[in-house]
């Protein structure tokens, strides 16, 4: 049952739309490489479709209808879309959900020390990343600085052309020699990841033990307004520096930081904005904390999704806790996330059959998890078989994989949170290859046919 290869189908009109998306996606990935900055572009480009915060419908006791289209936003950093159906809440939703947070280094909170006339930023890396990718890179620093009067500081360090940027250093080839003999997991520890930012002593202070760190500090409190002190109530992130790009000598890739997963974050917002008249509310989920478990307040173990579908029902006079419970189980959903490409260059991890190919489509998961399926949302027969049949009808290409060789390894997403529910769930997404290291790519055809189904699933589910 081999997929062709999406790309054969488009004409040139198709091609541009294809071409189009694309563009917006990269515009999209280089404005959105932390959450709080995905939620607050996700929010500004809402209100341009028309979308209201639903926090002001509750405080100005505003009733909602068929057609109306709210959001919600928790912490800044996870957000809902929703677009009320011509059906009672009760009938249950159309649900895409997605996480914005991606692998990277997070900056400690007492971060900032000098040795030897280097000033470094400590750090301590989030989510699953191989340690030695992250080396020898031009790093950008992104985040903000909450200030004890309460005022909060955006940062962006290292992505404007005149900025600098930072990096990790690594040991040079010539001295390396005990280090090419470690296992790749301990090439470079995690206590090694920390950022040079500075090799400059402040003049004029002659009695200062830690000149380059008091320079540093004399360039912060100058541009930003922030003391040493001010690092204990830091969320600063360190991420690749520079724009997503095409790849690839004939364009049809995308090159880019973040992708998993905002890939599919992406895709999923541009179907709810354009599924305009649904007869089941649709609903755009876009979640924190899913690389290290969706655990917290912004994360999908919370109760914010389920609590935000209350206020909603509220809104529309509906709200019975009974009714509630109806609207989550009736419920499906697609939980979008992202999927292993099959490499060539490492083919001996995939089982060919059943691996997911550039260009093939969106890739749906039956199942994640690992060791036997641990962990995993294993979707139903049925489902999958109405999925088949609203991707066909919408002439969605489309592929079905595992995550590489059964005993090889596994991963897990959001599906299993939502299928606590008992709603229908299944995995689905783009192929993604480098996934987790700093620069991952994936198709143009494969993100184009994503948004199809997306928008398909969102109307016809």
């Amino acid at each position: 049952m081999e997929r062709s290869n999406a790309w054969l189908k488009y004409d040139k009109d198709e091609m541009k739309k294809v071409d189009k998306l694309c563009d917006d996606y990269r515009k999209f990935l280089n404005h959105g490489k932390t959450e709080r900055e995905c939620v607050k572009q996700i929010t500004e480009r809402a209100k341009k479709e028309g979308y209201r915060n639903l926090e002001d419908v509750i405080k100005n006791g505003e009733t909602l209808k068929c057609g109306d289209k709210v959001y919600a936003v928790h912490m800044k950093k996870t957000m809902i879309l929703f677009t009320v159906g011509e059906e009672p809440l009760e009938n249950g939703m159309n649900i895409l959900g997605a996480h914005i947070d991606s692998p990277r280094m997070d900056v400690k909170q007492n971060p900032l020390y000098e040795d030897t006339d280097f000033a470094y930023l400590d750090t301590h890396y989030y989510g699953g990343i191989k340690k030695y990718q992250w080396v020898t890179l031009p790093l950008a620093i992104h985040g903000v600085v909450a200030k004890k009067d309460g005022t909060v500081v955006e940062i962006v360090i290292g992505e404007d052309e005149k900025d600098p940027v930072v990096g990790v250093t690594d040991l040079l080839i010539h001295l390396a020699g005990e280090q090419m003999d470690k296992k790749a997991a301990k090439v470079i520890e995690g206590e090694q990841l920390d950022i040079l930012v500075g090799s400059r002593p402040l003049k004029g202070k002659k009695e200062e033990k830690e000149q380059v760190k008091a320079n540093l500090l004399k360039i912060l409190d100058k541009k930003y307004g922030i003391e040493e002190e001010d690092f204990l109530s830091a969320e600063l992130e360190i991420v690749p520096a520079g724009k997503a790009r095409e790849a690839g000598i004939d364009a049809s890739m995308i090159m880019a930081y973040g992708q998993d997963d905002k890939v599919c974050a992406y895709t999923s917002m541009i179907a709810e904005f354009n599924t305009k008249h649904p007869k089941k509310t649709s609903c755009c989920l876009l979640v924190d904390k899913e690389e290290i478990g969706s655990v917290g307040a912004t994360g999908m173990q919370s109760h914010f999704f389920e609590n935000t579908v209350a206020e909603l029902m509220d809104r529309m006079g509906e709200y019975q806790e009974l009714k509630l419970r109806r609207c989550l189980t009736n419920s499906k959903m697609l939980s979008s996330d992202v999927s292993a490409a099959f490499d060539p260059n490492f083919a001996g991890n995939f089982e060919k059959k059943n691996a997911a190919y550039f260009g093939r489509g969106m890739v749906f998961n039956k199942f994640t998890g690992s060791r036997g399926k641990s962990g995993s949302n294993d979707a139903n027969a049925e489902y999958l078989g109405q999925i088949r049949k609203i991707m066909d009808d919408a002439d969605v290409s489309f592929q079905t994989a595992e995550l590489g060789k059964v005993d090889i390894g596994g991963g897990g997403t959001i599906a299993y949170i939502l299928s606590l529910y008992g709603m229908e769930v299944v995995d689905c997404g783009v192929a993604v290859l480098n996934m987790h290291a700093p620069w991952e790519l994936t198709s143009k055809a494969d993100i184009y046919e994503t948004e199809k189904g997306y928008e398909a699933f969102l109307i016809n589910a």
